[in-house]
């Protein structure tokens, strides 16, 4: 061994757990029937549950916001509940949930477990867990007291944060699958998560907006939409004074129409008035992550 020359040692961190690798997914539910209702609870929809169908034959009940702003927590009662509107470490919302499988009454998960590299866990994601075809029958609440079991008493920490979850609700129906009416202070929006390919919906859209029949009645417009995990989201400014169901038909007529715009592109290419009018749209548009 020449002069200077060191007798080499095990590379540091060579028995260290391999680094999950963080990699950003844009459409994290994709895939899934549900997808535009997973989003719908994920970004705006303030209070509400529903079933999650599990390959294995078990369910577990998802939830917009759990206490505490926990992303998984099993009841007392041993229901098992998924939060959707939490602060994640991972770029990948669909990550792992096996944790809550395995838990017992009374754990809480603060924030989403991304530890386990994908390769080695095969239930890495929603994709993994669920049944991929099964639609999302939603609950709609007026506040968060599912949170507990049945005639059970809010404590603590808990009671701290449902009182304030409760003051933050607006009120919210759905009108359909992805559609949803809120009412947000002194003015009402439709917001409609659409599961198609954004060129295609905005070719849709411009088309109905060329024509003149974008809106849905008197005291409407289109306000603009947003991109939210890979989906587009539409939204229309509404009357705030009316009633969510006073909005239902209109609605239905709007998605016949945007139906037939979509169904037209396969022979029908914009003209000029419409490709402006896409131009137009596109300046109105955000994007959520």
């Amino acid at each position: 061994m020449g002069k200077g020359a060191r007798k080499k040692g095990p590379k540091k961190g060579t028995d260290r757990q391999p680094k999950v690798r963080d990699v950003f997914v844009g459409q994290p539910f994709e895939g899934l029937a549900a997808e535009p209702e997973l989003i719908a609870l994920r970004e705006f929809v303030p209070s509400a549950t529903a079933k999650l169908s599990l390959k294995d034959g078990g369910d577990v009940t998802l939830g917009t916001v759990l206490p505490m702003a926990a992303a998984a927590f099993v009841r007392s009662d041993g229901e098992r509940y998924l939060g959707l509107q939490v602060q994640t470490r991972s770029s990948d919302i669909s990550r792992s949930l096996k944790w809550l499988l395995d838990a017992k009454p009374g754990d809480v998960l603060a924030v989403p477990d991304t530890t386990t590299p994908p390769q080695a866990d095969e239930h890495a994601r929603l994709q993994d867990l669920l049944v991929a075809d099964a639609e999302l029958d939603v609950t709609l609440h007026t506040d968060f007291a599912w949170w507990l079991p049945e005639d059970a008493d809010a404590t603590g920490d808990v009671a701290v944060s449902l009182e304030r979850a409760n003051a933050a609700i607006m009120p919210t129906e759905r009108l359909g699958a992805g559609a949803y009416w809120v009412l947000a202070g002194e003015k009402a929006h439709l917001r409609w998560i659409r599961p198609e390919q954004e060129n295609l919906l905005l070719q849709a859209l411009a088309r109905l907006s060329a024509a003149g029949e974008l809106g849905l009645g008197e005291g409407t417009r289109y306000a603009g939409s947003f991109r939210a995990h890979g989906l587009l989201v539409p939204v229309w400014d509404l009357d705030p004074e009316a009633h969510a169901r006073e909005w239902a038909e209109a609605k239905d007529q709007l998605g016949t129409r945007l139906d037939a715009a979509l169904k037209s592109l396969d022979s029908e290419p914009l003209n000029a008035a419409e490709r402006r009018a896409r131009d137009g749209l596109i300046g109105r548009q955000l994007t959520l992550r």
